[in-house]
Protein backbone atom coordinates (compact mmCIF):
# COMPACT_ATOMS: atom_id res chain seq x y z
CA UNK A 1 0.00 0.00 0.00
CA UNK A 2 1.03 3.63 -0.33
CA UNK A 3 1.01 6.16 2.49
CA UNK A 4 0.44 9.87 2.04
CA UNK A 5 2.34 12.49 4.03
CA UNK A 6 0.22 13.64 6.97
CA UNK A 7 2.17 16.76 8.01
CA UNK A 8 4.77 19.20 6.73
CA UNK A 9 6.29 19.53 10.22
CA UNK A 10 9.31 17.38 9.39
CA UNK A 11 10.07 19.40 6.27
CA UNK A 12 9.64 22.67 8.19
CA UNK A 13 12.14 21.57 10.85
CA UNK A 14 14.66 20.48 8.24
CA UNK A 15 14.11 23.65 6.21
CA UNK A 16 14.76 25.82 9.25
CA UNK A 17 17.98 23.99 10.00
CA UNK A 18 19.19 24.34 6.41
CA UNK A 19 18.23 28.02 6.30
CA UNK A 20 20.16 28.68 9.52
CA UNK A 21 23.48 27.46 8.13
CA UNK A 22 26.02 30.28 8.02
CA UNK A 23 27.58 29.27 4.69
CA UNK A 24 28.26 26.36 2.37
CA UNK A 25 31.80 25.51 3.49
CA UNK A 26 33.63 25.40 6.81
CA UNK A 27 37.36 25.90 6.33
CA UNK A 28 39.93 26.45 9.04
CA UNK A 29 37.25 27.36 11.57
CA UNK A 30 35.57 29.91 9.27
CA UNK A 31 32.12 29.62 7.69
CA UNK A 32 32.24 31.07 4.18
CA UNK A 33 31.09 30.55 0.63
CA UNK A 34 33.07 28.20 -1.56
CA UNK A 35 35.05 29.69 -4.43
CA UNK A 36 33.81 27.36 -7.18
CA UNK A 37 31.71 28.75 -10.00
CA UNK A 38 29.46 25.71 -9.59
CA UNK A 39 26.45 25.94 -7.29
CA UNK A 40 25.65 23.07 -4.96
CA UNK A 41 21.93 22.55 -4.38
CA UNK A 42 20.38 21.22 -1.19
CA UNK A 43 17.16 19.47 -2.23
CA UNK A 44 14.47 17.14 -0.94
CA UNK A 45 15.10 13.51 -1.81
CA UNK A 46 11.37 12.96 -2.38
CA UNK A 47 11.01 15.14 -5.47
CA UNK A 48 14.15 17.25 -5.80
CA UNK A 49 12.56 20.47 -4.51
CA UNK A 50 15.36 23.04 -3.99
CA UNK A 51 15.79 24.17 -0.38
CA UNK A 52 18.98 26.23 -0.68
CA UNK A 53 22.01 26.60 -2.91
CA UNK A 54 25.64 27.25 -2.04
CA UNK A 55 28.77 27.98 -4.01
CA UNK A 56 30.67 24.70 -3.94
CA UNK A 57 34.26 24.21 -2.86
CA UNK A 58 37.05 24.55 -5.41
CA UNK A 59 40.52 23.03 -5.45
CA UNK A 60 41.88 26.20 -3.84
CA UNK A 61 39.41 25.70 -0.98
CA UNK A 62 40.69 22.15 -0.57
CA UNK A 63 44.26 23.49 -0.46
CA UNK A 64 43.32 25.97 2.27
CA UNK A 65 41.50 23.32 4.30
CA UNK A 66 44.45 20.93 4.18
CA UNK A 67 46.92 23.68 5.11
CA UNK A 68 44.80 24.68 8.11
CA UNK A 69 44.51 21.05 9.15
CA UNK A 70 48.24 20.46 8.89
CA UNK A 71 49.00 23.45 11.11
CA UNK A 72 46.32 22.73 13.73
CA UNK A 73 47.04 19.01 14.00
CA UNK A 74 50.56 19.40 15.36
CA UNK A 75 49.29 21.11 18.49
CA UNK A 76 46.21 18.90 18.81
CA UNK A 77 48.33 15.74 18.89
CA UNK A 78 50.07 17.11 22.01
CA UNK A 79 46.82 17.82 23.85
CA UNK A 80 46.20 15.58 26.88
CA UNK A 81 44.05 12.52 26.11
CA UNK A 82 41.42 13.57 28.64
CA UNK A 83 40.99 16.93 26.93
CA UNK A 84 40.53 15.36 23.51
CA UNK A 85 38.10 12.85 24.98
CA UNK A 86 36.07 15.67 26.53
CA UNK A 87 35.59 17.41 23.18
CA UNK A 88 34.43 14.17 21.52
CA UNK A 89 32.06 13.44 24.43
CA UNK A 90 30.52 16.90 24.11
CA UNK A 91 29.95 16.25 20.40
CA UNK A 92 28.03 13.08 21.31
CA UNK A 93 25.93 15.05 23.81
CA UNK A 94 25.12 17.66 21.15
CA UNK A 95 24.08 14.94 18.69
CA UNK A 96 21.72 13.58 21.33
CA UNK A 97 20.31 17.00 22.18
CA UNK A 98 19.74 17.83 18.50
CA UNK A 99 18.35 14.41 17.60
CA UNK A 100 14.93 15.75 16.60
CA UNK A 101 16.12 18.28 14.06
CA UNK A 102 18.84 15.99 12.69
CA UNK A 103 16.40 13.13 12.13
CA UNK A 104 14.11 15.59 10.32
CA UNK A 105 17.04 16.66 8.17
CA UNK A 106 17.84 13.05 7.27
CA UNK A 107 14.22 12.36 6.40
CA UNK A 108 14.07 15.31 4.01
CA UNK A 109 17.56 15.49 2.50
CA UNK A 110 18.38 11.78 2.27
CA UNK A 111 14.87 10.30 2.04
CA UNK A 112 15.22 8.38 5.30
CA UNK A 113 12.18 6.90 7.00
CA UNK A 114 11.62 7.93 10.62
CA UNK A 115 12.95 4.51 11.69
CA UNK A 116 16.09 4.72 9.58
CA UNK A 117 16.81 8.32 10.57
CA UNK A 118 16.66 7.45 14.26
CA UNK A 119 18.85 4.38 13.71
CA UNK A 120 21.36 6.58 11.93
CA UNK A 121 21.51 9.25 14.61
CA UNK A 122 21.84 6.56 17.29
CA UNK A 123 24.71 5.01 15.34
CA UNK A 124 26.45 8.38 15.05
CA UNK A 125 26.06 8.96 18.78
CA UNK A 126 27.33 5.45 19.52
CA UNK A 127 30.50 5.73 17.45
CA UNK A 128 31.20 9.20 18.88
CA UNK A 129 30.85 7.95 22.46
CA UNK A 130 33.06 4.97 21.61
CA UNK A 131 35.60 7.33 20.04
CA UNK A 132 35.77 9.35 23.25
CA UNK A 133 37.38 6.27 24.84
CA UNK A 134 40.11 6.05 22.19
CA UNK A 135 42.56 8.64 23.55
CA UNK A 136 43.11 6.43 26.61
CA UNK A 137 43.23 3.20 24.58
CA UNK A 138 45.95 4.17 22.10
CA UNK A 139 48.77 2.32 23.83
CA UNK A 140 52.39 1.92 22.86
CA UNK A 141 54.50 -1.13 23.76
CA UNK A 142 57.95 -2.00 25.14
CA UNK A 143 60.05 -4.79 23.64
CA UNK A 144 63.28 -6.48 24.68
CA UNK A 145 66.43 -6.11 22.58
CA UNK A 146 69.09 -8.59 21.53
CA UNK A 147 71.69 -5.94 22.34
CA UNK A 148 72.76 -5.32 25.97
CA UNK A 149 71.77 -1.93 27.33
CA UNK A 150 69.17 -1.24 24.63
CA UNK A 151 65.42 -0.73 25.02
CA UNK A 152 62.85 -0.84 22.20
CA UNK A 153 59.84 1.39 22.49
CA UNK A 154 56.94 1.40 20.01
CA UNK A 155 54.90 4.58 20.22
CA UNK A 156 51.38 4.84 18.80
CA UNK A 157 50.99 8.27 17.20
CA UNK A 158 48.37 10.17 15.22
CA UNK A 159 48.72 9.79 11.45
CA UNK A 160 48.36 13.53 10.86
CA UNK A 161 45.69 14.78 8.47
CA UNK A 162 42.90 12.46 7.30
CA UNK A 163 40.85 13.10 4.17
CA UNK A 164 37.32 11.67 4.51
CA UNK A 165 34.93 11.14 1.59
CA UNK A 166 31.46 10.04 2.69
CA UNK A 167 28.39 8.80 0.75
CA UNK A 168 24.75 9.88 0.63
CA UNK A 169 22.95 6.80 1.93
CA UNK A 170 23.92 7.04 5.64
CA UNK A 171 25.51 10.48 5.35
CA UNK A 172 25.69 11.47 9.01
CA UNK A 173 26.86 8.13 10.37
CA UNK A 174 29.32 7.38 7.59
CA UNK A 175 30.95 10.79 8.03
CA UNK A 176 31.02 10.57 11.83
CA UNK A 177 32.37 7.01 11.64
CA UNK A 178 35.70 8.40 10.41
CA UNK A 179 35.61 11.96 11.76
CA UNK A 180 35.07 11.13 15.45
CA UNK A 181 37.77 8.47 15.86
CA UNK A 182 40.28 10.38 13.74
CA UNK A 183 39.89 13.52 15.84
CA UNK A 184 39.89 11.58 19.11
CA UNK A 185 43.24 10.03 18.24
CA UNK A 186 44.94 13.38 17.59
CA UNK A 187 44.42 13.79 13.85
CA UNK A 188 42.89 16.65 11.87
CA UNK A 189 40.19 15.96 9.27
CA UNK A 190 39.07 17.44 5.97
CA UNK A 191 35.63 16.07 5.04
CA UNK A 192 34.10 15.96 1.58
CA UNK A 193 30.43 14.92 1.87
CA UNK A 194 28.36 13.59 -1.03
CA UNK A 195 26.79 16.24 -3.24
CA UNK A 196 23.31 14.78 -2.64
CA UNK A 197 23.64 15.24 1.14
CA UNK A 198 26.03 18.15 1.83
CA UNK A 199 24.23 19.17 5.03
CA UNK A 200 23.51 15.87 6.79
CA UNK A 201 26.83 14.44 5.61
CA UNK A 202 29.01 17.47 6.25
CA UNK A 203 27.85 20.90 7.34
CA UNK A 204 25.88 19.63 10.33
CA UNK A 205 28.99 17.71 11.42
CA UNK A 206 30.97 20.97 11.34
CA UNK A 207 28.30 22.68 13.45
CA UNK A 208 28.36 19.92 16.04
CA UNK A 209 32.12 19.87 16.52
CA UNK A 210 32.36 23.67 16.47
CA UNK A 211 29.79 23.80 19.28
CA UNK A 212 31.69 21.05 21.12
CA UNK A 213 34.74 23.32 21.29
CA UNK A 214 37.00 21.63 18.77
CA UNK A 215 39.92 24.00 18.07
CA UNK A 216 39.90 25.83 14.74
CA UNK A 217 41.44 24.12 11.75
CA UNK A 218 41.03 20.55 13.00
CA UNK A 219 37.86 19.93 10.99
CA UNK A 220 37.06 21.48 7.62
CA UNK A 221 34.10 20.56 5.42
CA UNK A 222 34.34 21.13 1.66
CA UNK A 223 31.14 20.18 -0.20
CA UNK A 224 31.79 20.24 -3.92
CA UNK A 225 31.46 18.41 -7.21
CA UNK A 226 33.55 15.25 -7.32
CA UNK A 227 34.44 16.01 -10.93
CA UNK A 228 35.98 19.30 -9.83
CA UNK A 229 37.69 18.53 -6.53
CA UNK A 230 37.61 14.72 -6.10
CA UNK A 231 40.97 13.78 -7.62
CA UNK A 232 42.70 16.80 -6.10
CA UNK A 233 41.28 15.92 -2.67
CA UNK A 234 42.81 12.43 -2.84
CA UNK A 235 46.13 13.30 -4.49
CA UNK A 236 46.91 16.30 -2.28
CA UNK A 237 50.30 15.94 -0.55
CA UNK A 238 49.11 16.89 2.95
CA UNK A 239 46.83 14.00 4.03
CA UNK A 240 48.51 10.79 5.13
CA UNK A 241 45.29 8.77 4.85
CA UNK A 242 42.09 8.77 2.80
CA UNK A 243 38.98 7.20 4.30
CA UNK A 244 36.42 6.54 1.56
CA UNK A 245 32.96 4.98 1.63
CA UNK A 246 31.15 4.56 -1.68
CA UNK A 247 30.92 2.52 -4.84
CA UNK A 248 33.53 -0.03 -5.87
CA UNK A 249 34.53 1.66 -9.16
CA UNK A 250 35.13 5.03 -7.48
CA UNK A 251 36.83 3.34 -4.53
CA UNK A 252 39.21 1.59 -6.91
CA UNK A 253 40.07 4.95 -8.43
CA UNK A 254 40.61 6.46 -4.98
CA UNK A 255 42.97 3.61 -4.10
CA UNK A 256 44.90 4.09 -7.33
CA UNK A 257 45.23 7.86 -6.90
CA UNK A 258 46.25 7.50 -3.25
CA UNK A 259 49.18 5.31 -4.29
CA UNK A 260 50.60 7.98 -6.57
CA UNK A 261 53.06 10.64 -5.46
CA UNK A 262 53.18 10.64 -1.68
CA UNK A 263 51.68 7.23 -0.94
CA UNK A 264 48.75 7.32 1.52
CA UNK A 265 47.05 4.73 3.63
CA UNK A 266 43.51 4.03 2.46
CA UNK A 267 40.44 2.67 4.19
CA UNK A 268 37.88 1.72 1.53
CA UNK A 269 34.37 0.51 2.34
CA UNK A 270 32.80 -0.26 -1.01
CA UNK A 271 29.90 -2.07 -2.65
CA UNK A 272 28.22 -5.31 -1.70
CA UNK A 273 26.09 -8.16 -3.00
CA UNK A 274 25.00 -9.55 0.34
CA UNK A 275 23.59 -13.09 0.47
CA UNK A 276 20.92 -13.93 3.04
CA UNK A 277 20.77 -17.74 3.27
CA UNK A 278 17.81 -19.67 4.67
CA UNK A 279 18.75 -23.29 5.46
CA UNK A 280 16.30 -26.17 5.55
CA UNK A 281 15.83 -26.08 9.35
CA UNK A 282 15.31 -22.31 9.64
CA UNK A 283 12.49 -20.61 11.51
CA UNK A 284 10.75 -19.31 8.40
CA UNK A 285 8.99 -16.42 10.10
CA UNK A 286 12.25 -15.33 11.69
CA UNK A 287 13.99 -15.54 8.33
CA UNK A 288 11.22 -13.49 6.71
CA UNK A 289 11.64 -10.80 9.37
CA UNK A 290 15.40 -10.79 8.89
CA UNK A 291 15.04 -10.52 5.13
CA UNK A 292 12.54 -7.65 5.40
CA UNK A 293 14.94 -5.64 7.55
CA UNK A 294 17.95 -6.59 5.45
CA UNK A 295 16.36 -5.64 2.15
CA UNK A 296 13.96 -2.77 2.68
CA UNK A 297 15.49 -0.51 5.34
CA UNK A 298 16.19 2.78 3.54
CA UNK A 299 14.74 1.40 0.30
CA UNK A 300 17.62 -1.08 0.05
CA UNK A 301 20.10 1.78 -0.45
CA UNK A 302 22.61 0.23 1.95
CA UNK A 303 25.88 -1.50 1.08
CA UNK A 304 24.95 -4.29 3.54
CA UNK A 305 21.42 -4.76 2.12
CA UNK A 306 20.42 -8.30 1.23
CA UNK A 307 20.91 -8.40 -2.52
CA UNK A 308 20.24 -12.12 -2.91
CA UNK A 309 17.97 -14.32 -0.78
CA UNK A 310 19.10 -17.94 -1.08
CA UNK A 311 16.56 -20.49 0.20
CA UNK A 312 16.80 -24.27 0.52
CA UNK A 313 14.50 -26.06 -1.93
CA UNK A 314 12.65 -27.91 0.87
CA UNK A 315 11.16 -24.67 2.24
CA UNK A 316 11.48 -22.47 -0.84
CA UNK A 317 7.82 -22.15 -1.80
CA UNK A 318 6.67 -21.53 1.77
CA UNK A 319 9.30 -18.85 2.28
CA UNK A 320 8.45 -17.10 -0.99
CA UNK A 321 4.75 -17.01 -0.11
CA UNK A 322 5.26 -15.68 3.43
CA UNK A 323 7.88 -13.15 2.37
CA UNK A 324 5.74 -11.85 -0.51
CA UNK A 325 2.74 -11.44 1.80
CA UNK A 326 4.75 -9.36 4.28
CA UNK A 327 6.40 -7.24 1.61
CA UNK A 328 3.02 -6.35 0.15
CA UNK A 329 2.09 -4.69 3.45
CA UNK A 330 5.00 -2.22 3.50
CA UNK A 331 4.00 1.44 3.34
CA UNK A 332 5.53 3.49 0.52
CA UNK A 333 5.56 7.27 0.31
CA UNK A 334 7.06 10.55 1.41
CA UNK A 335 9.13 10.07 4.56
CA UNK A 336 7.29 13.03 6.14
CA UNK A 337 4.89 10.27 7.19
CA UNK A 338 6.01 8.32 10.27
CA UNK A 339 4.39 5.13 8.98
CA UNK A 340 6.34 5.03 5.72
CA UNK A 341 8.93 2.27 5.46
CA UNK A 342 9.96 2.72 1.82
CA UNK A 343 10.73 6.28 0.77
CA UNK A 344 12.30 7.79 -2.34
CA UNK A 345 15.41 6.79 -4.23
CA UNK A 346 18.02 9.50 -3.67
CA UNK A 347 18.05 11.06 -7.18
CA UNK A 348 16.69 10.64 -10.69
CA UNK A 349 19.77 8.90 -12.12
CA UNK A 350 19.73 6.29 -9.38
CA UNK A 351 15.98 5.83 -9.83
CA UNK A 352 16.48 5.11 -13.53
CA UNK A 353 19.19 2.55 -12.68
CA UNK A 354 16.79 0.76 -10.33
CA UNK A 355 14.00 0.81 -12.92
CA UNK A 356 16.35 -0.65 -15.51
CA UNK A 357 17.42 -3.50 -13.26
CA UNK A 358 13.79 -4.33 -12.44
CA UNK A 359 12.88 -4.43 -16.13
CA UNK A 360 15.93 -6.56 -16.92
CA UNK A 361 14.87 -9.08 -14.25
CA UNK A 362 11.51 -9.39 -16.00
CA UNK A 363 13.14 -9.70 -19.42
CA UNK A 364 15.52 -12.39 -18.18
CA UNK A 365 12.66 -14.57 -16.93
CA UNK A 366 12.51 -13.98 -13.18
CA UNK A 367 9.04 -14.53 -11.71
CA UNK A 368 7.67 -11.30 -10.25
CA UNK A 369 5.75 -12.25 -7.11
CA UNK A 370 5.49 -8.69 -5.79
CA UNK A 371 5.49 -5.83 -8.28
CA UNK A 372 5.03 -2.39 -6.88
CA UNK A 373 4.33 0.66 -9.01
CA UNK A 374 6.63 3.60 -9.65
CA UNK A 375 5.81 7.27 -9.07
CA UNK A 376 8.80 9.48 -9.75
CA UNK A 377 11.51 8.44 -7.31
CA UNK A 378 9.14 6.20 -5.37
CA UNK A 379 9.18 2.48 -6.08
CA UNK A 380 6.86 -0.03 -4.51
CA UNK A 381 8.82 -3.10 -3.39
CA UNK A 382 9.62 -5.72 -6.01
CA UNK A 383 10.28 -9.39 -5.25
CA UNK A 384 11.44 -11.81 -7.93
CA UNK A 385 11.40 -15.58 -7.42
CA UNK A 386 13.12 -18.29 -9.47
CA UNK A 387 16.12 -16.04 -9.99
CA UNK A 388 19.23 -17.73 -11.37
CA UNK A 389 22.82 -16.86 -10.57
CA UNK A 390 23.65 -15.37 -13.95
CA UNK A 391 20.75 -12.89 -13.95
CA UNK A 392 21.67 -9.24 -13.57
CA UNK A 393 19.61 -8.91 -10.40
CA UNK A 394 21.82 -11.58 -8.80
CA UNK A 395 25.08 -10.20 -10.14
CA UNK A 396 24.76 -6.45 -9.53
CA UNK A 397 24.24 -4.35 -6.43
CA UNK A 398 20.61 -3.20 -6.63
CA UNK A 399 20.52 -0.20 -4.24
CA UNK A 400 16.76 -0.07 -4.42
CA UNK A 401 13.65 -1.87 -3.07
CA UNK A 402 13.96 -4.96 -5.25
CA UNK A 403 15.34 -8.41 -4.50
CA UNK A 404 15.72 -11.82 -6.11
CA UNK A 405 15.17 -15.20 -4.44
CA UNK A 406 17.36 -18.11 -5.53
CA UNK A 407 16.63 -21.79 -4.85
CA UNK A 408 19.49 -23.82 -3.35
CA UNK A 409 19.83 -27.60 -3.45
CA UNK A 410 21.22 -28.22 0.01
CA UNK A 411 23.64 -26.47 2.34
CA UNK A 412 26.77 -26.79 0.20
CA UNK A 413 24.98 -25.45 -2.85
CA UNK A 414 23.73 -22.52 -0.78
CA UNK A 415 27.30 -21.77 0.34
CA UNK A 416 28.57 -21.99 -3.23
CA UNK A 417 25.89 -19.54 -4.42
CA UNK A 418 26.58 -17.18 -1.51
CA UNK A 419 30.26 -17.00 -2.49
CA UNK A 420 29.58 -16.63 -6.21
CA UNK A 421 30.20 -12.88 -6.28
CA UNK A 422 33.08 -10.44 -6.58
CA UNK A 423 31.91 -8.79 -3.35
CA UNK A 424 32.26 -9.80 0.28
CA UNK A 425 30.87 -7.25 2.69
CA UNK A 426 27.95 -8.53 4.79
CA UNK A 427 25.95 -11.77 4.80
CA UNK A 428 23.54 -13.76 6.94
CA UNK A 429 22.39 -17.33 7.51
CA UNK A 430 19.22 -18.60 9.20
CA UNK A 431 19.07 -21.98 10.96
CA UNK A 432 17.70 -23.38 14.23
CA UNK A 433 21.10 -25.00 14.88
CA UNK A 434 23.31 -22.10 15.98
CA UNK A 435 26.60 -23.98 15.65
CA UNK A 436 25.62 -25.16 12.19
CA UNK A 437 25.05 -21.50 11.42
CA UNK A 438 28.49 -20.57 12.74
CA UNK A 439 30.15 -23.28 10.63
CA UNK A 440 28.29 -22.01 7.58
CA UNK A 441 29.16 -18.40 8.41
CA UNK A 442 32.86 -19.18 8.57
CA UNK A 443 32.68 -20.61 5.07
CA UNK A 444 31.29 -17.37 3.62
CA UNK A 445 33.98 -15.20 2.01
CA UNK A 446 32.92 -11.94 3.58
CA UNK A 447 34.03 -9.53 6.26
CA UNK A 448 30.82 -9.99 8.26
CA UNK A 449 28.28 -12.82 8.59
CA UNK A 450 25.34 -12.84 11.01
CA UNK A 451 23.54 -15.94 12.27
CA UNK A 452 19.75 -15.53 12.56
CA UNK A 453 19.99 -11.78 12.05
CA UNK A 454 19.83 -9.18 9.32
CA UNK A 455 22.73 -8.49 6.99
CA UNK A 456 22.36 -4.84 8.05
CA UNK A 457 24.33 -4.60 11.27
CA UNK A 458 26.79 -2.05 12.64
CA UNK A 459 27.98 -1.70 16.23
CA UNK A 460 30.52 0.94 17.28
CA UNK A 461 32.77 -1.41 19.23
CA UNK A 462 32.93 -4.18 16.61
CA UNK A 463 35.03 -4.16 13.45
CA UNK A 464 33.26 -3.35 10.19
CA UNK A 465 34.57 -4.03 6.70
CA UNK A 466 34.67 -6.34 3.72
CA UNK A 467 36.69 -8.68 1.55
CA UNK A 468 37.29 -8.91 -2.20
CA UNK A 469 35.83 -5.92 -4.09
CA UNK A 470 33.98 -4.74 -1.00
CA UNK A 471 36.99 -2.91 0.31
CA UNK A 472 40.21 -2.67 2.28
CA UNK A 473 40.59 -2.05 5.99
CA UNK A 474 38.26 -2.14 8.97
CA UNK A 475 36.28 0.54 10.80
CA UNK A 476 35.09 0.79 14.44
CA UNK A 477 36.55 -0.28 17.77
CA UNK A 478 40.16 -1.38 18.10
CA UNK A 479 40.46 -1.50 14.32
CA UNK A 480 39.70 2.23 14.12
CA UNK A 481 42.50 2.88 16.59
CA UNK A 482 44.84 0.87 14.37
CA UNK A 483 43.75 2.63 11.18
CA UNK A 484 43.87 6.22 12.42
CA UNK A 485 47.23 5.89 14.15
CA UNK A 486 50.68 4.79 13.08
CA UNK A 487 53.46 2.98 14.94
CA UNK A 488 56.88 4.52 15.56
CA UNK A 489 59.77 2.37 16.80
CA UNK A 490 62.20 4.28 18.99
CA UNK A 491 65.29 2.27 19.91
CA UNK A 492 67.00 3.65 23.02
CA UNK A 493 70.56 3.21 24.32
CA UNK A 494 72.04 5.09 27.22
CA UNK A 495 75.25 5.29 25.19
CA UNK A 496 76.53 3.94 21.90
CA UNK A 497 78.77 0.94 22.39
CA UNK A 498 81.48 -0.54 20.14
CA UNK A 499 80.72 -1.44 16.55
CA UNK A 500 82.06 -4.49 14.64
CA UNK A 501 84.32 -2.61 12.21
Amino acid sequence: MTATATSSETRDIAGSLIASLKAGTFIGGVWRDGSSARRLAVTTAFDGTPLRTFAGASTSDVDEAYRAAETAQKEWALVAPAERAAVISRAADILERRRGEITALLRVESGSSALKANIEVSSAIGITRESATFPNRAHGTLHPSAFPGKENRVYREARGVIGVISPWNFPLHLSIRSVSPALALGNAVVLKPASDTPVSGGLIVAEIFEEAGLPEGLLSVVPGAGSEIGDHFVQHPVPSMISFTGSTPIGQRVGSLAAQGRMKKVALELGGNAPLVVLDDADIDGAVNGALMAKFLHQGQICMAANRIIVDESIYDEFVDRFAARVGELAVGDTDDDDVVIGPIINDDQAEAVASLIQTARDQGAREVVGGTRAGRLFGPHVFADVTEEMDIAQHEIFGPAVGIIKAHGEQDALRIANNTEFGLSSAVFTRDVERGVRFARGVKAGMTHVNDSTVNDEPNIMFGGEKNSGIGRFNGDQAIDDFTTLHWVGVRSAMGPIPF
